[in-house]
């Protein structure tokens, strides 16, 4: 299993030759190895706001109601909470901070090809004080206006307080939704698509002033302008070589992408922004216009802010072909577990 792992690896990294990488700021920050045993598949990534350097994250199966809280600084596990008032989790594969200081938790995976009818998303605030502790969450029931979909990112606007879904699939047939104004815990959230989305997407984020999204995949990235409720392309970003990518975050600056992957001993690496790409607080610091796709360091925004990703010829076999290979892997590992 490890070998076609690894081999799906090199297949990715002819694919991250085809993406736009954008250099590392100079005060980027440096990244860190979760050495927690217990965090087997990180699959979630959100940068605290209470607490300057933490990370949240979880594993994304056959774990419990479980979050971590991770040190950036050292890669030490400081608190692990436990959520009660849900019920067993399933497929947990995203989380995301709300502007209310809650934390949102996405158990929206769905392996087996989007056949479950409904998923659910917790949600809990973000602890003042960083130690293991039980805590009461929110359950919310989900579902999607054009039926069931497997996803694996999730973000909360961190102005609107809105929740968005972007689904998997390599096909074309991903999307954005959008949830309600607001979650109801007495009935069902209805997430309608509002755009499309090529993109192999395994998380997606905010950024901190609510002006930019990115979508992450596997081997690539594309960053968007955030305008009304709807994303406008602004190009490809640049993602580090892992075994397997699956998260992404903003650092609390808007400046920086962190970047996570799944097994022992993960990595989490960050990536530095730049140019149009980096949110209008950052921007406005630097003394620059606000962002666009025409100053964006790809040059290939899209004109209408529709669609989410523009077609990928150069390295689409390579894609493909090593996205399979890590799906039938992960398929092959959760039957044998």
């Amino acid at each position: 299993m490890r070998s076609l792992l690894c081999a799906a690896g090199a297949a990715g990294a002819l694919w991250v030759g085809a993406v736009a990488v954008v250099p590392a700021a100079a005060d980027e920050p440096d990244g860190f190895t979760i050495g927690d045993p217990r965090i087997t598949e990180s699959s979630g990534l959100a940068a605290s706001r209470a607490h300057p350097g933490i990370y949240w994250t979880h594993n994304d199966s056959d774990d419990g109601p479980y979050v971590y809280a991770v040190d950036g600084r050292t890669g030490r596990t400081v608190a692990r909470i436990t959520l009660r008032g849900i019920g067993a989790p399933r497929d947990v594969e995203a989380i995301s901070l709300g502007p209310d200081g809650d934390l949102y938790l996405g158990d929206i995976g769905d392996n087996l090809g989007g056949s479950w009818d409904h998923v659910w998303i917790y949600r809990f605030p973000e602890p003042k004080r960083l130690r293991d502790a039980t805590v009461t969450a929110t359950q919310y029931t989900v579902k999607y206006a054009d039926g069931p979909r497997d996803a694996e990112a999730l973000m909360v606007h961190p102005r609107t307080g809105r929740v968005y879904i972007a689904s998997k699939k390599q096909d074309g047939g991903g999307a954005l939704y959008e949830g309600p104004r607001q979650l109801t815990s007495s009935g069902v959230n209805t997430f309608r698509k509002v755009a499309p989305a090529d993109l192999w997407v395994t998380d997606g984020a905010f950024s901190p002033d609510g002006t930019r999204l990115v979508l992450r995949g596997y081997f690539g990235a594309r960053i968007f302008r955030w305008e009304n409720g709807r994303p406008k392309d602004l190009g490809s970003v640049g993602v580090p070589m892992q075994q397997q990518g699956e998260s992404v975050t903003f650092t609390p600056d808007g400046r920086t992408l962190m970047y996570g992957s799944e097994g022992r001993d993960s990595d989490v690496t960050p990536v530095g922004l730049s140019g149009g790409q980096l949110p209008d607080s950052a921007r406005a610091g630097d003394g620059e216009d606000d962002g666009n796709a025409s100053n964006s360091p790809s040059g290939k925004g899209s004109s209408d802010g529709k669609d989410l990703n523009p077609s990928y010829a150069k390295g689409a076999l390579v894609l493909a072909v090593a996205t399979a290979l890590v799906v039938v892997v992960r398929r092959l590992l959760r039957r044998r577990s």
